[in-house]
């Protein structure tokens, strides 16, 4: 049976008075407005992560794999995300990573001794940031804890892609742009081929990664581990751009 006091709340944000106090304390110094809608001394209001606990999770096929979702990419959970990643506000790491978390540790649950393979940040995004956003929501969250779950470093990275002949590569033009803007035709050209996967042949992996727009990067994780001999049996992402 649910409870419902406050302080069980499955955000674990239940507000207490000493926090609150605390909060508009540390507003006077520094000052903060809830992401989602400018609400003063909070970085997310309780009435914005209401409304995230309400959102309900995304499901969907890529590769003829199933992929779940946290979030729908909009909105707060939109804001959220670029802030975490543009600007570095890990405080909104505790937001995201209940449900996350949840996600990746029910896929590994359904498949016993199923490796969890992250699909490498871009090279330019991870130097710029310093961190990896997956990395830390997944630590926040005490999700795949167990280390017989952990794939070996360099089990799926970034690779030139080959040259391919008889087919008319993408112009400078093409690559500056996003994937949303980008045909069907040139967002597969320009990514089949770039990540590779080692360390599991014969293994069955949970393929995880922050936002998939197009379903093209998640597709090609998938198609690098078959090619490895691996089989993926879940995607999971924190969040999914609407088609």
């Amino acid at each position: 049976m649910s409870s419902t006091n406050p302080r069980h709340r499955r955000d674990g944000a239940a507000p207490r008075p000493w926090a609150d106090a605390v909060l508009a304390l540390l507003g006077l110094v520094l000052p903060v407005v809830c992401v989602g809608c400018g609400t003063p001394d909070r970085a997310v209001c309780q009435r914005c992560r209401d409304a995230l606990a309400a959102e309900p999770q995304r499901r969907r096929l890529v590769a003829g794999v199933r992929l779940d979702a946290a979030f729908a990419y909009r909105d707060t959970v939109r804001a959220l995300v670029l802030e975490l990643k543009l600007r570095g506000r890990t405080d909104l790491v505790p937001v995201l990573a209940p449900r996350f978390g949840a996600l990746v540790d029910r896929a590994l649950a359904d498949v016993p001794g199923a490796l969890l393979v992250r699909v490498p940040p871009s090279r330019t995004g991870a130097r710029h940031r310093g961190f990896d956003p997956v990395v830390l929501l997944l630590r926040r969250a005490h999700a795949a804890r167990r280390r017989s779950c952990r794939a070996p470093r360099g089990a799926l990275r970034r690779v030139r892609a080959p040259v391919r002949t008889g087919l008319p590569g993408p112009a400078a033009g093409h690559r500056a742009r996003g994937q949303k803007e980008r045909t069907a035709l040139e967002r597969v050209e320009a990514t089949v081929g770039t990540l590779r996967a080692a360390h599991v042949t014969g293994r069955d992996v949970v393929v995880v990664d922050d936002v998939v727009t197009t379903g093209v990067t998640m597709a090609e994780a998938v198609r690098a581990v078959r090619a490895a001999g691996g089989r993926v049996v879940r995607c999971v992402a924190l969040a999914e751009v609407e088609e």
